[in-house]
């Protein structure tokens, strides 16, 4: 199929169960989501994720790019300044950024790791 939709995918329901996420001590944060696969580009990962409220720290490998459907909260890149998102941001990350995500309200975005 050369085109795939995932219809509404700000209110979709059923996502898979990604277990959780989180820095010890502190609750534990439900991740989920649902992935796509491209065909001809399988290296490429991208889906719709979705976590909880909470703290947790994130090494991202590659490049990727998000888009926020949902939700509210901030990152902290190693050694630069927090960034805020909010639900309609768009971020874009390079390869092996890593930082502290402090989630304030459940975040749902699409994503795209290269």
């Amino acid at each position: 199929m050369k085109v795939q939709q995932i219809k509404q995918s700000v209110s979709l329901q059923n996502l898979e169960n990604w277990g959780t996420a989180g820095l010890p001590g502190t609750t534990p944060i439900q991740v989920s989501g649902v992935q796509r696969v491209i065909e001809g580009s399988e290296a490429i990962d991208t889906g719709i994720f979705e976590c909880s409220a909470g703290t947790y720290r994130r090494s991202v490998k590659q490049a990727e790019v998000m888009h926020f459907l949902a939700g509210r909260g901030r990152f902290t890149p190693d050694g630069e300044d927090t960034i805020h998102f909010a639900s309609g941001d768009t971020l874009f990350f390079e390869a092996n950024t890593e930082g502290l995500w402090e989630v304030e309200e459940t975040m749902r975005k699409v994503y795209v790791i290269f």
